[in-house]
């Protein structure tokens, strides 16, 4: 059976980080698609001893600070 995540990725000087958020699951890579790759054996090999409860998909938005430059 097939789930479908989300993955957060942020660049971290030459790396890309991935994150599951629904799991928690963290990886990286040199590219986005090799984090995402990374992420979903990651995720894979967690879920095997880890099995997942129903979760829900969480939501992104955005919002805005002031920051003293």
């Amino acid at each position: 059976m097939n789930k479908l995540f989300t993955a957060v990725i942020h660049k971290e000087e030459n790396l890309y980080v991935a994150e599951c958020p629904e799991v928690g699951t963290v990886s990286q890579g040199t590219t986005v698609e090799e984090a995402v790759k990374n992420l979903q054996e990651a995720t894979e090999l967690y879920l095997e001893e880890f099995p997942l409860k129903e979760t829900q998909h969480p939501f992104l938005t955005t919002f805005e600070v002031t920051v003293n430059a």
